[in-house]
């Protein structure tokens, strides 16, 4: 196996020429596909075909495995779109349902899309009762992800039968109830995966409150003690939602997509994602930070924390700072900083140790050249499970809540995918295992 030199140059004319760099083969003409704003794409789709080679890109960070319209990134500018419409513009003005319905339909809702999504989201808020014999099979301490991705996955036996044999193909009306029903039971999923571990009466949705205040009503809720509702920790749980509704083709979202693509059940499909954010280096960053603050413990020991992230054998991580897309301040992080301070002040916590100590190693960080140099920034993670664990989440509960936010993107994702058809993914490997071989004449023989 080794590493030969090849050249790729840009012709013009929308043409990209490969070829080898001492001209030894023919070159190997591929066109390049324009996208409506960031960088253009080389179609490489004919390159096996042409040279009987393959593009190798470990973990896909230099490839475009799809085209689509929901979110745009720009890592170097700071810069995250949904449908067109800036990250913060949505923050501020629109709800979560708003930029569900978004994320799906291409467009904000009119009021009267507005009122009929909400009303279908109320309706199918409920789970089928047989689903709470499921969470008698999980240990009372299994983790929330396990429950919240078997339940998930057992849905598909209650609702439709999309994707149960290759004959049928799921049609615009199974995607949009497929869509609606997936939005709407996973907030109470999410909140039954809580009360059962906590051994608590599971509490049903109730009419006349909005998405965020059915989760925290949920969640919270006791029969004899409804809860009240707080505007403030309401907004700002809503906001939180839709600061993780989508983000492009992370590792969850690009799951769905290819399991998805094989025609499975949205149920099934939806819990590949969920089983996918469930690792500690997508979903679990911001359970991370906690656990690092906590390590530190007081502003005190940040000098000697900081030693140890810079000494590379050390080992230790600054958990929430740098993103792999972004190489300026994460759009969503200075956001989430405002609500933390909104819910902290709601709560009379303005001066908890937990965020003087946050604050503190922001500062610190973005004032070290050891991490400018490295565009080591805050990202969404740094503050979210502060404001999480103030309103009473715990840290084990963060990701169940993330994937109920993300959950809005994974079927727009879906419903994408669905629509241009693009055939079952298939990634090729490049093989550095053994040639071929014989077993030996001895091997299984009698002594």
């Amino acid at each position: 196996m080794g590493i030969g030199e090849t050249a790729i140059g840009h012709k013009g004319a929308g043409q990209w020429v490969l070829c080898k760099a001492d001209d030894s083969a023919q070159p190997i003409h591929l066109s390049s596909m324009e996208g409506q704003i960031g960088p253009d794409v080389v179609d490489m789709r004919g390159l096996y075909k042409q040279a009987g080679v393959f593009s190798y890109d470990p973990g896909f960070a230099n490839t475009a495995a799809c085209q689509s319209a929901i979110t745009y990134i720009d890592g170097e500018e700071g810069v995250l779109l949904h449908r067109g419409y800036p990250i913060e513009q949505l923050c501020e003005k629109a709800s979560f349902t708003d930029v569900a319905w978004l994320l799906s339909h291409g467009e904000l809702p009119d009021a009267q899309q507005k009122v009929r999504f909400e009303q279908g989201l109320m309706a199918e808020a409920h789970l089928h009762e047989q689903i709470r014999n499921f969470f008698n099979g999980f240990r009372r301490d299994s983790h929330p992800m396990a429950m919240l991705c078997g339940t998930l996955a057992g849905l598909s036996s209650f609702y439709g039968n999309q994707g149960a044999d290759q004959r049928h193909r799921i049609t615009p009306e199974e995607r949009e109830m497929s869509t609606l029903r997936l939005v709407a039971k996973m907030p109470t999923l999410a909140a039954w995966v809580y009360r059962y571990s906590r051994g608590l009466p599971l509490i049903y949705p109730r009419p006349g409150l909005s998405y965020a205040e059915n989760c925290l009503h949920m969640l919270f809720s006791m029969p004899e003690a409804p809860w009240a509702v707080n505007p403030v920790l309401a907004r700002a749980f809503d906001r939180i939602l839709i600061l993780h509704a989508d983000h492009g083709q992370n590792v969850s979202t690009s799951t769905v997509r290819t399991v998805g693509s094989t025609g499975v059940n949205p149920f099934a499909c939806i819990a590949a994602g969920v089983a996918a954010l469930w690792g500690p280096a997508h979903g679990g960053a911001n359970e991370a930070v906690l656990d690092m603050l906590d390590e530190i413990g007081t502003v005190d020991g940040i000098p000697d924390f900081m030693n140890r992230v810079r000494n590379q054998k050390d080992g230790t991580r600054l958990m929430g700072f740098g993103h792999r897309v972004y190489k300026k301040l994460d759009p969503r992080a200075g956001l989430m900083r405002r609500i933390c301070h909104e819910v902290l002040a709601e709560l009379g916590m303005d001066h908890d140790p937990r965020l003087e100590l946050a604050l503190k190693l922001e500062e610190t960080a973005l004032n070290d050249e050891y991490f400018i140099s490295r565009r080591l920034y805050p990202n969404v993670d740094f503050y979210s499970g502060i404001i999480l664990r103030a309103m009473g989440i715990p840290s084990s509960m963060f990701t169940v809540f993330f994937a109920v936010a993300r959950t809005a993107g994974w079927v727009a994702q879906w419903k994408e995918m669905l629509e241009s058809r693009p055939g079952i993914s298939r990634p090729r490997a490049l093989y550095v295992g053994q040639t071929r071989r014989d077993v030996p004449s001895s091997y299984g023989a009698e002594d």
